[in-house]
């Protein structure tokens, strides 16, 4: 699999996703066991990774393969990692993303692979990180994650990505928004789309709105607040210059040195993600308490304990068995 993913073969790729994501006992350990043989083969290339957020309907799907096209045009490999929503009812997604990205789809420098998000908050699905790491080997300069799209909280793909740009739609912006801490404070670069027709002029003055609420916050590198563009993906106007700017942050970012510790910052927050996620898989394993994980959900469904004090009294039997063995 190491070997087909680094000739660039694209269903071996495919299969490795596949398996990235699977939360079989046995897929996780070859999955662990491949990524660390990724890491240490030394003919993984560091690409670009570029973090797409906002609202739905903001035009995230029409503005990636906009960037897509110039970018192969333009002698890149681009992935586009997208996170689709589950259904919280019965876990299943669409995965659509492709459809609204035909001509990228077709173009072979271009990798779409959709992704459920399956209950992953934040905007990203679980194992997106270990997903960027396996289009690196396979080639792909350019890796592209375009979030669920879900509001202020998603924040997620800041801790994996090394930009994080932020779509908008004309009209949206006042100083109000740009004070509010969570998604607004980890912009990189913002962008108004749909700048063109009756909307262009009302883009232009919702940019400089962001530009002065930005301009409210602490800079999130250096001393300079994030850059607030306008742009048309329908019409491809101005994500060209999109694009520049944000090459230009990334390059200034490797020559400085900033970019190898946002690295190091992303495989510690990715080594949080996957201790929090085995220590619930291991809790939702473990059958030698399955009598008093009954009786205790039975009292917090008829109001005779609380969540918290239940969880406390059901991990600390779990955790103590488990130091016993």
């Amino acid at each position: 699999m190491l070997a087909g993913l680094q000739s660039g073969d694209r269903g071996t790729l495919a299969r490795t996703l596949t398996l990235i994501e699977s939360t079989r006992s046995d897929h996780r350990e070859q999955a662990n066991e491949l990524l660390d043989l990724l890491l240490t083969s030394g003919e993984t290339k560091r690409s670009i990774r570029l973090g797409v957020s906002g609202t739905p309907g903001v035009g995230k799907s029409t503005f990636i393969e906009s960037l897509g096209t110039l970018l192969v045009d333009d002698g890149h490999r681009v992935a586009v990692l997208a996170i689709d929503p589950s259904s919280a009812r019965t876990g299943g997604s669409i995965l659509g993303d492709k459809t609204r990205m035909a001509n990228l789809v077709n173009r072979r420098e271009a990798f779409i692979r959709p992704s459920a998000a399956a209950g992953t908050l934040g905007g990203v699905a679980q194992r997106t990180a270990e997903a960027i790491e396996v289009v690196e080997a396979a080639g792909f300069d350019i890796t592209i994650i375009e979030t669920v799209g879900v509001g202020q909280s998603e924040t997620a793909v800041a801790d994996i990505t090394d930009l994080f740009l932020l779509l908008v739609a004309p009209g949206g912006g006042d100083d109000l928004q740009g004070i509010k801490r969570g998604v607004m404070e980890l912009v990189d670069i913002l962008v108004v789309n749909k700048a063109d027709g009756d909307l262009e002029a009302i883009a232009t003055h919702t940019a400089a709105d962001y530009r002065h609420a930005l301009g409210l916050l602490r800079p999130r590198r250096g001393t300079e607040p994030s850059q607030v563009l306008t742009c048309s993906a329908l019409h491809h106007r101005g994500v060209a210059t999109v694009w520049e700017a944000v090459a230009e942050l990334w390059a200034r970012l490797d020559t400085d040195g900033t970019l190898d510790d946002v690295r190091a910052e992303q495989r510690l927050a990715a080594l949080d993600r996957a201790v929090q996620a085995g220590l619930l898989d291991a809790l939702a394993a473990h059958t030698s308490h399955d009598e008093r994980r009954k009786d205790l959900s039975a009292a917090v469904a008829a109001g005779r304990r609380s969540p918290s004090s239940a969880a406390t009294e059901l991990a600390g039997l779990i955790l103590n068995t488990s130091t016993s063995l």
